[in-house]
């Protein structure tokens, strides 16, 4: 190809034509930057692929990361790479009614005078958690950076169990978030072994003590920790700060919105609401896991050690925007409401199997290639590790991988799984809403 045979961008907009499904004004100028790249490549004597096929791959590599709705048909219920926990309608209401417009983020309506950014979900989170005070900021990782920050300060020293120095998503390691935040580790105990006793030989040489639920893995056989309650004992005989990061956010346990034929698979999660009966100073979760929220990093606890949390500079960098406190707040009304299924995740994580396998026969469709089968479900999140739920979903055999893209590349995507020569369609993780979409999608299949 000659620079003089490259053809001009809006021949090239045209002929891709509205197939990409991204604004003209983005297709334009991906469009350009090819063609401009391509008469570089030439005049520099390099070969160069047609402009066309340049444009189209670029334009389908920004479509395939611009964010939109995808059925999660993995049994995954809080997949990571799908968001974690879906909306519940009134989040998502409030959150549509506030982005659109201005709010009163920081404003009290009864006076016109300004108001606090928290007093809003500091209400709620008291009332749902039992604690003095509380606020929320961007995520976990952020409440427990802030925590150390203005509870122990730089060069402080906190106590922790070598079985607890987790690494969660995206190769982030507690050390390194704690380094981070000015505080010097102390490792206590073993790997697999940590007593109450370990931690009484440094209480009285560190600032504070901090036990963090490993949420994304367990140890099991010759395994021993040193319990929430004791912990909360040392450190109040000893006046020591107590952080507790419960993680996953179950603010109940057991929590009595979960049947007790379902619910076995909580069992070892720790609840907010006890955790902070016990008396630790701040108590940390996630708003996007087991709550079933919006990303966030719920603090709650004593009112000075969260005031103290409240004020430190970090507080700033880390806080929630109007939307995310106004969909936080719907999600914790719904606790108080007793409305919890109304969150999308507790609907799906307890619908009874035997319901699921009768829509698994619906969306199977008398398909040739398709069976309605009992599964697996998992939480998710690094959330409950090795739990699981009883599932029923549907699979497809044949070519996985095609099956697997034509499912994907439905107008709404439908992410299932690839598992022993099938493709696996777990309803856990599918609102039923989505059943007939689901089953128009594999009635296309070849």
């Amino acid at each position: 190809m000659d620079v003089r045979d490259l053809p001009s961008v809006e021949a090239v907009v045209n002929s891709i034509g509205d197939a990409a499904g991204l604004p003209r004004g983005l297709v334009t100028h991906l469009v350009r930057t090819e063609i401009d790249e391509a008469r570089a490549d030439l005049l520099s004597g390099k070969d160069s692929a047609d402009p066309i096929t340049r444009s189209r791959a670029a334009i389908e590599a920004v479509g395939a990361t611009r964010p939109r709705r995808v059925v999660n048909a993995t049994g995954v219920l809080l997949h990571t790479n799908l968001g974690r926990a879906p909306a519940s309608s009134s989040s998502a209401d409030v959150l549509r009614d506030v982005a659109a417009g201005y709010s009163n983020v920081e404003i009290d309506i009864t006076t016109g005078r300004r108001a606090g950014r928290h007093d809003y979900l500091s209400g709620l989170i008291r009332l749902t958690t039992g604690a003095d005070s509380g606020f929320a900021v961007n995520n976990n990782a952020g409440a427990l950076l802030l925590a150390l920050a203005s509870t122990v300060g730089r060069g402080g020293r906190v106590a922790v169990s070598r079985g607890e120095l987790i690494e969660i998503g995206g190769s982030f390691r507690l050390p390194d978030l704690m380094a981070s935040s000015g505080v010097r580790l102390v490792e206590v105990g073993t790997t697999n072994r940590t007593r109450l006793s370990d931690f009484e030989s440094v209480v009285d040489d560190v600032d504070a003590v901090l036990k963090v639920h490993p949420s994304n893995y367990r140890i099991d056989g010759f395994h021993e920790e040193a319990t929430w309650a004791e912990l909360a004992d040392l450190a109040d005989r000893s006046r020591t700060p107590f952080i507790a990061d419960v993680g996953s956010g179950l603010l109940d346990q057991p929590p009595p919105w979960v049947p007790t034929d379902l619910g076995g698979w909580l069992r070892d999660e720790p609840g907010v609401r006890q955790t902070v009966a016990l008396g630790a100073s701040l108590v940390l979760f996630s708003g996007d896991k087991l709550l079933g929220g919006p990303q966030a990093g719920i603090i709650a606890g004593r009112s000075e050690d969260v005031a103290r949390t409240m004020a430190h500079p970090l507080a700033r960098a880390l806080r929630l925007d109007g939307g995310t406190i106004a969909a936080l707040g719907a999600t914790l009304e719904a606790y108080l409401d007793q409305r919890v299924h109304d969150l999308p995740f507790w609907r799906m994580a307890t619908v009874p199997v035997d319901q699921l396998m009768e829509r698994a026969k619906l969306v199977a469709n008398d398909h040739p290639c398709a069976t309605a089968i009992t599964t697996e479900a998992v939480p998710g999140a690094g959330s409950v590790p090795s739990a699981t739920i009883p599932s029923a979903g549907v699979a497809i055999e044949g070519p996985t991988d095609a099956i697997w893209h034509e499912l994907a590349s439905a107008p709404t995507p439908i992410i299932a799984t690839r598992r022993a020569g099938t493709v696996v369609i777990d309803l856990r993780s599918v609102d039923s809403a989505d059943d007939a979409m689901v089953a128009a999608a594999i009635s296309k299949l070849g």
